[in-house]
């Protein structure tokens, strides 16, 4: 969950219904016309709010996105950009984080960015997850967040938790490769492995067998897992509305995933990105078109779900 900056290769996206960029107004373009624009530009869909009214700022130049619950990020040339909803100043991103980041993270209504190793954080501060601990100022490598807690990694492979969970289990003081927070969950990756814990109301943090072991990427959903093996989606946890239901499509030829609050992302290898869990208004839906250049990032949030393609590659 709003882990961030997740970038792979040359997978393209065919994506119907996509917001004007910086306008807010939904667009539905012909399958003739795409309407390309300049080299990577965000698209969102989903819930209409302002999450949908994406900055010009995005339009171009984007190299990562990150949905968080009502604040989305979005990275460019090293600076960060944020939009959404502020009542708690999630959108008021730190002056440091103006160039130089490397990596971004969205929460419920708060934001996590790091920058030379050291972890930066801004917005609602509700359960203290934007309450630094001294251990995340420098030798950080990977951040991730959802709701009210986040996770960093450090250049040892040591987890360290802050907000409303804190706590990190002995298996994650070493050798971690990857990270990921969950609403009440949390998902390392180490020796191939999946390891979890936390709350386990629905069983996300029981790692299924075949979870143990050959695993590449994880993501956590606010109460499901999601892991990938082989070119496939591993699922697990709450399915209440089809979030671990994993379709046919995302079983083979997936490179990478990412699990919002009750829907998933899965970018494959063949250019298309699949979705499914949570459809109430349609973010697990991938429009189709007019998006057609290779993804370079994506990521699920609460009910809306982003992507940055290369619109300097014509359509086919």
């Amino acid at each position: 969950m709003a882990t961030g900056y997740r970038r792979w290769g040359r997978a393209a996206a065919i994506v119907a219904v996509v917001v004007a960029l910086g306008t807010g107004e939904v667009t539905v373009a012909a399958a003739s016309e795409p309407q390309l624009t300049a080299a990577n530009g965000v698209y969102a869909w989903g819930v209409t709010n302002a999450i949908l009214r994406t900055p010009a700022t995005v339009s171009s130049g984007v190299s990562a996105v990150s949905a968080g619950g009502l604040v989305a990020l979005a990275l460019k040339n090293g600076a960060v950009i944020a939009w959404g909803d502020n009542n708690f100043g999630e959108t008021e991103v730190p002056a440091d984080l103006a160039s130089g980041t490397s990596q971004i993270a969205a929460g419920w209504t708060h934001g996590l960015g790091l920058k030379g190793g050291k972890v930066y954080a801004w917005g609602n501060d509700w359960y203290g997850q934007i309450d630094l601990p001294a251990t995340v100022s420098s030798g950080v490598t990977a951040i991730s967040t959802s709701s009210v807690h986040s996770l960093a990694l450090l250049g040892n492979g040591q987890v360290v938790s802050w907000g409303s969970r804190s706590d990190v289990p002995d298996f994650a003081q070493s050798g971690v490769t990857a990270i990921s927070a969950g609403g009440d969950h949390n998902l390392v990756l180490k020796n191939g492995g999946v390891l979890a814990w936390g709350n386990n109301t629905y069983g996300q943090a029981t790692v299924p067998a075949a979870a143990q072991s050959g695993v590449t990427a994880i993501s956590t959903g606010f109460e499901h897992s999601l892991a990938l093996k082989n070119g496939g989606v591993l699922a697990w946890g709450r399915d209440n509305v089809g979030q671990t239901d994993v379709p046919p499509a995302a079983t083979s030829g997936v490179v990478a995933i990412d699990a919002g609050w009750n829907h998933n992302l899965a970018f494959k290898a063949d250019g298309s990105v699949v979705g499914w869990g949570n459809n109430t208004y349609g973010q697990a839906t991938v429009p189709r078109p007019p998006i057609c250049g290779p993804v370079v990032s994506g990521s699920a949030g609460d009910e809306f779900s982003l992507v940055v393609t290369d619109r300097s590659i014509p359509c086919h």
